[in-house]
């Protein structure tokens, strides 16, 4: 391991201590690790590597009531209309199937970001119907 010319020193004796070095390797309760090479990203709460992070699983990614809103957007979107769900209570794994199946029934394409469903195109109606086929609450929302 490679060291800067002060903490040779420290390290060989030759600088009186505290230098950067002990900053560095202090546990403080302030600093936090953020990105390790050997792990990756690393989560702020649990400081474990995200894929075995465990404090994820534990929260909801929609963060909703389980009572799922649908509704219709088309601002930012370049005019395109486009179909989102949110509010559902489900795990990310459950919440990317009932993305892939309303996707199918609705023959169009979208994605899950954030535990919302996007699905292209207005089919809010359907997409309502489909939830509440499925055994879910769901309500239209907006407009």
């Amino acid at each position: 391991m490679s060291h800067c010319m002060a903490c040779s020193r420290l390290i060989a004796g030759l600088l009186p201590g505290p230098s950067h070095l002990d900053a560095m390797t202090s546990n403080a309760p302030h600093s936090r690790l953020v990105y390790s090479t050997d792990s990756g990203r690393v989560c702020p709460n649990c400081r474990q590597a995200l894929a075995q992070c465990t404090c994820k699983r534990a929260q909801t990614p929609g963060g909703g009531d389980g009572t799922a809103r649908v509704w219709r957007e088309s601002k930012g979107r370049g005019g395109k209309t486009v179909t989102l769900v949110k509010g559902l209570l489900i795990d990310a794994e459950a919440l990317q199937a009932l993305g892939k199946r309303l996707r199918s029934a609705c023959g169009s394409g979208g994605t899950v970001k954030d535990g919302v469903i996007e699905i292209q195109g207005d089919h809010a109606e359907r997409v309502t119907a489909l939830l509440l086929e499925a055994g879910l609450k769901a309500k239209r929302a907006g407009g």
